[in-house]
């Protein structure tokens, strides 16, 4: 078992967690509630994602973040360091990988509470703050739930973008979908299996908690 690769893993997808719950908190609230021209293909560009192959989105990454491009070698005087075959680039590949899965929860979660108790609280004098606060988010916390369970579960078993933008550099690209790969590669098929058991057991639990979340859902509103 490669924990290095492991915890490395878990340290990946808690960074991801971490970025895109605000964000997916904004953006899943604002196109929950707002109607605009366009709109379809907002929503289009942040789902594509779910359709396009993670390789190609690791290429795009890859050489938008080399310092063969204007941006990566800005990024590069930035930071001291180019992205690419890095932790940080791993987290940015990362980010950009998992919005839909933590914006859609969200925003379908929002868009589950009944106008009228919005309007309700505006009614007794309260501030969108407070309506957000008081209100909104603790109807929405099932979603808010599936969004950060998927988005941790996702980043933790990737492979494709995390081969294309990291490579496997022990200890700062290796995660333990790569490590996996590697001990097949050298026909290690103990290691792999281990490694891919713990990630099945994961996966599952993650699988069960979203249907379990998705379930009180509709108890409660539907």
């Amino acid at each position: 078992m490669d924990w290095e690769a492991l915890l490395l893993s878990m340290k990946l997808s808690g960074c991801t967690v971490l970025v895109l719950l605000p964000i997916g908190l904004l953006t899943g609230r604002w196109l929950a509630y707002h109607h605009f021209y366009g709109k379809s293909a907002v929503q289009a560009l942040l789902a594509i994602p779910l359709v396009l192959p993670p390789t190609v989105l690791g290429y795009y990454l890859l050489i938008s973040l080399g310092n063969a491009t204007v941006l990566g070698r800005f990024l590069e005087r930035w930071l001291g360091h180019t992205l690419v075959f890095s932790f940080e680039g791993l987290v940015v590949a990362s980010i950009l990988f998992n919005l839909p899965f933590a914006i859609q929860p969200i925003q379908r979660a929002f868009e589950a509470i009944p106008r009228e108790l919005r309007e309700a609280g505006a009614c007794c004098a309260m501030t969108p703050a407070k309506v957000f606060w008081r209100i909104e988010l603790p109807l929405s916390w099932p979603g808010i739930v599936s969004a950060v369970v998927l988005t941790f579960a996702h980043t933790l078993g990737e492979f494709g973008v995390v081969l294309m933008v990291g490579g496997s550099i022990p200890g700062e690209t290796k995660t333990i979908a790569i490590a996996i790969y590697d001990r097949v590669q050298a026909f290690d098929n103990g290691a792999a299996a281990s490694m891919s058991a713990v990630l099945l057991v994961f996966s599952l639990v993650t699988i069960a908690l979203s249907y379990a979340v998705g379930d009180y859902t509709k108890r409660r509103y539907g």
